[in-house]
């Protein structure tokens, strides 16, 4: 019986150490968990606020906010420092009725890889 919990507790202290390894192991993935506007949104012409919040917390000062029309820059978004750690927030100009993305760039705070997406957009005037 003794040698039967001292089994067990050997497997049990075991499969901790082999979860505590994978903790310490950051990863660098991160995924967007909404956004604002959201993928293939119609906004409106008073839509100024953008955000994009991700999964786990990012780096405010190394991350960008771009509207791109095309291959064109349409503005660059500068993030609010005082957001959530997992949020990207900032404020734009009123676009003009068009088709636009929301290009994101991002390191994690434990990472070091820039990861970056896409949200495409559509400004309406109705």
């Amino acid at each position: 019986m003794m040698l039967r919990r001292l089994t067990i507790a050997a497997l049990l202290l075991g499969m901790g150490s082999v979860s505590a390894g994978y903790a310490q192991q950051p990863s660098d993935d991160v995924h967007v968990v909404e956004s604002t506007p959201a993928a293939h949104a119609r906004i409106g012409l008073k839509s100024s606020a953008f955000f994009v919040r991700f999964d786990r917390p990012v780096d405010h000062i190394k991350s960008t906010l771009v509207i791109k029309q095309g291959d064109k820059v349409v503005e660059r978004l500068h993030p609010r420092l005082e957001s959530a750690p997992e949020v990207l927030f900032a404020a734009a100009p009123t676009l003009p009725p068009g088709n636009y993305v929301l290009h994101w760039a991002v390191i994690t705070v434990q990472g070091t890889k820039a990861k970056e997406g896409d949200i495409p957009f559509q400004v309406s005037d109705q």
